[in-house]
This record gives structure tokens, sequence and C-alpha cells, in this order.
């Protein structure tokens, strides 16, 4: 490993709902509801974020809302549909998924434990920029593929993380909490790979 090295992975953990009330109560709600289910105490919610830096250049990979304006801007490679493939031709019913050249994580400030420094490999950082735009886009908040969790924006960088190579098995959400949606990703790419 070269410490020296200008290229790299990190890995953001952000408050779920960071910057906006909506998002932070139903998630709110959500781990209530689900805590009750199993009988345990709430946790924090988190979703991820990735900076990779590599020769190419520097890049966030981020899932979004579909905002308005100019996909290629924002590096948008990928939307997909929310709750249901029956309303993504709505745009608050879809996603996006962005590899975005010099972009910029709005609520970096507030992540928690990070960043967590993944690789300083340029190899392996120009690796997990291809397969960006391959990403399953499965229907966010359900589990079509029988992994036992839904499919979200931390479904997708685990699913990068780990076809990637990098060691995904090391990667937990910050203390206290937990990351809806981690173990799909990985269970879907481990799944690819064989």
């Amino acid at each position: 490993m070269n410490v020296d090295s200008a290229y790299g992975i990190d890995l953001y953990w952000l408050p779920l709902g960071a910057g906006g009330r909506s998002v932070r109560l139903n998630g709110r709600v959500y781990e209530a509801m689900l805590a009750r289910l199993e009988k345990r105490s709430p946790l924090a919610l988190y979703h991820s974020a990735i900076v990779v830096n590599a020769p190419s250049g520097c890049f966030v990979i981020e899932v979004t809302p579909v905002a308005n304006g100019d996909r290629m801007l924002r590096g948008v490679v990928a939307e997909g549909a929310v709750g249901s493939q029956w309303v993504r031709r709505l745009r608050v019913f879809r996603y996006e998924v962005r590899c975005w050249r010099d972009g910029t994580i709005p609520d970096i400030g507030e992540a928690v434990e990070s960043p967590r420094h993944l690789s300083d490999d340029e190899e392996v950082s120009e690796d997990l920029l291809r397969l960006v735009p391959d990403v399953p886009t499965l229907v966010w908040g359900r589990d079509e593929r029988g992994t036992g969790d839904m499919w979200n924006s931390n479904s997708v960088i685990s699913w990068l993380i780990t076809r990637s190579g990098l060691p995904v098995e090391t990667v937990h959400p910050p203390t206290g909490g937990r990351a809806p949606g981690w173990n799909a990703g990985i269970v879907v790419a481990l799944r690819e790979q064989a």
C-alpha cells in the first residue's frame, strides 16, 4: 500500500436525511417501526457515498432522487424506480446513480466516522469507475432478488465495493448505526461473480 499515492477510494457515511427534514423524519419512523417488530432499540440510519481519485479524475459516486437539469453535468449514469416500476414515469418515483466528475456531496460536513479509506490503488480506482454504469437498477425499497434486504443507495455502493474486489466484509456503518440495503448489494454482487 502506497500511503503517498494521490489516488484512492474513500467511503463516507452520511446520516439518512442529512440536509433535509422529510427523509430524516421518514427514516426515523421506519426505523422505530422496524425496531419494535424486531424487539430492539432504534438505531441511527446511514446512507453511503464514495469519492474516487483516479488517473482519469476525481469522481463522486452517490445515489440521489432524480433532479431537474442537465443529467450530464451531474454525471448521471443510470436511473431506477422507487417503490414500483409502474410509477417510474413520475420523476418523484425515480432515483439516479451519479458518477460525477469533480462533483460534491452537499451534506459531507455531516458525515460520521468518515472518510473510510478503502484503497489507494489507481487500478482498483479505475476499475470501480468502469463498474458504475453496470450497477443493477433494481426497484428501491424492494427485495426483487431475494436477498433478505431491500435495494437502495447503500446497495449500489456495497455492490461497487464488492465487484471491485475490495474487502467489503471490513466495512461497517458507524457505531450505533445501520445501513439498510448494504447486504443486498453484497449478495447481488457475489451472485453475479459466481
